[in-house]
């Protein structure tokens, strides 16, 4: 944020985190009206593991896989929502989710549909394309975000097999 905004430096920013709980509803209402909005514009999701190897009483600290790591560690899993502003090569983080299944019984892509549902509806965001990681890749998301007139673009592992024949060859 202190990147697009010249009224914040990145130590106002820091201090405003550490101070305040910071909700994703938070970060839309703090920063809803500094997003350019653009029809060539991408929602970007991604997930991210926020090491905490050496916490043992945080609640959502849990053991899961790391992209980074290559391996399971212990961490609080974060799903990312980015608006990116194609025209103008802005981008802001508009949303974010805690992994939390054990918690809220939620599987990874539940945070990825209603951050998605959230930016178009709620937050009116126009919206051309939306980039995911391959972890998203899954046919009920993908359908989702097709029947809402976006396209999108993830990689498919090489175990996944696509039937693009609209059902008339079997797999």
């Amino acid at each position: 944020m202190a990147d697009h905004h010249p009224g914040f430096s990145h130590d106002a920013i820091n201090r405003f985190l550490m101070e305040d709980e910071v909700s994703s509803d938070a970060v839309w209402q703090s920063i809803g009206h500094l997003v350019r909005r653009s029809e060539n514009a991408c929602l970007i999701f991604d997930d991210t593991v926020l090491d905490k190897r050496h916490s043992f009483k945080l609640e959502w600290v849990r053991r899961q896989y790391s992209g980074n790591e290559h391996g399971i560690v212990k961490g609080i899993g974060v799903v990312n929502c980015v608006s990116v502003n194609l025209d103008t090569n802005e981008h802001w983080i508009i949303d974010w989710r805690v992994y939390d299944p054990e918690g809220d019984g939620k599987t990874k892509l539940d945070p990825v549909r209603e951050m998605f549902d959230a930016a178009i509806a709620s937050n009116n965001l126009p919206v051309r394309t939306v980039l995911m990681d391959s972890w998203y890749a899954a046919k009920d998301l993908m359908m989702h975000i097709d029947k809402a007139g976006k396209l999108f673009y993830c990689p498919l592992k090489t175990n996944r097999k696509v039937d693009d024949s609209q059902g008339g060859k079997p797999i």
